[in-house]
């Protein structure tokens, strides 16, 4: 890796649809609040980040799908991400040192508010911290589904978000987890975790409770026709400006089904009035101490590798699961 001279960082940025490009910049002076913190690694999200890249955040969420350090504005360009774990360099005593997550874009250095940056466990390795915020998703989605010991509980949809659904699930005692997906190749991920794995055509019926993180028409009709009498689907999918089709004939009124959005911008109500933004983060992170969790980083790349390697990372139908950014030697 060639570094960036001292005093600047390099970050990078949406361009353009379906361009990145790596842009250094000057460091300022930090602040008495602020740590500095040298990123270690960093995490792709495949779905957020794929309609950032493609240029598909329709522009009524242009406000809403901001990221926390997000810089420039939709479409493009714009300096994008929210999953960086790095060491503390300088900053407040305590923290110098530290393996810290931020909700950060991808970049070699950054200076952030100190109590913004969470210290991660010391059992949990950097690299799998950069799947911090997907489990944070995940943790807020059971909270709103209302998942309890000895459910039937069904997730559709086998990449990250939906694995790491099962996965916290699974630790319910007595419950009965299935992850359902197209992509056969997740049944191994699945037995990992500690869950049964189904195909769409095989999948179980009369479910207590569904998740649904496909992101597909045919994957929210397969989550709605898993559910059992008066239970609950919960849909995490993201669908940016594509249009959803979905039948809500068959047993959806008779059944008396519950169809309820998750999305991890707000804490779920059910613990809004006791949790902060800052609590959640931090149990997030101490979920991560398991290691079948690593079977869900599927590929590294360099950073200065990654303008020419997201075209196919973003791919329709791309394999594997979740991608960690190494910057220098990752540590």
């Amino acid at each position: 890796m060639t570094d960036a001279p001292a005093g600047q960082a390099r970050a990078l940025w949406y361009a353009s649809r379906g361009r990145a490009v790596l842009r250094a910049r000057p460091l300022s002076p930090r602040q008495n609040d602020e740590v500095r913190v040298e990123t270690l690694w960093s995490g792709l999200s495949r779905g957020t980040e794929r309609l950032v890249f493609t240029g598909r955040v329709p522009a009524s969420e242009y406000a809403r799908m901001r990221a926390p350090r997000q810089e420039g504005a939709f479409p493009f360009p714009v300096k994008y991400g929210y999953a960086a774990v790095g060491i503390v360099r300088e900053g407040p005593h305590e923290l110098v040192g530290r393996t810290v997550f931020a909700l950060n874009p991808h970049e070699t250095v950054f200076d952030a508010p100190a109590d913004f940056v969470q210290p991660v466990p010391d059992h949990v390795p950097a690299r799998r911290a950069v799947l911090a915020a997907n489990m944070e998703t995940a943790l807020n989605a059971l909270w709103d589904g209302g998942a309890g010991p000895g459910d039937r509980i069904v997730v559709v949809g086998a990449g990250v978000v939906g694995a790491l659904v099962a996965a916290l699930a699974s630790r319910l005692p007595g419950a009965e987890v299935t992850l359902v997906d197209v992509d056969l190749s997740r049944r191994a991920v699945a037995e990992r975790l500690g869950c049964r794995f189904s195909k769409p055509l095989d999948a179980p019926g009369n479910a207590d409770l569904v998740f649904h993180t496909s992101a597909t028409s045919a994957g929210l009709s397969c989550a709605l026709a898993c559910a059992g009498d008066e239970a609950t689907i919960v849909e995490m999918s993201w669908y940016g400006e594509a249009s959803t089709r979905v039948s809500l004939g068959a047993a959806f009124h008779s059944g008396r089904l519950k169809l309820v959005s998750s999305q991890v911008g707000r804490v779920s109500e059910s613990r809004r009035g006791r949790w902060s933004y800052a609590r959640r983060l931090a149990k997030a992170l101490a979920l991560l101490d398991d290691d079948r969790l690593d079977a869900l980083i599927t590929e590294e790349v360099a950073f200065d590798d990654l303008p020419e390697a997201l075209p196919r990372l973003f791919a329709p139908g791309a394999p594997g699961l979740a991608t960690a950014i190494r910057y220098s030697s990752g540590e």
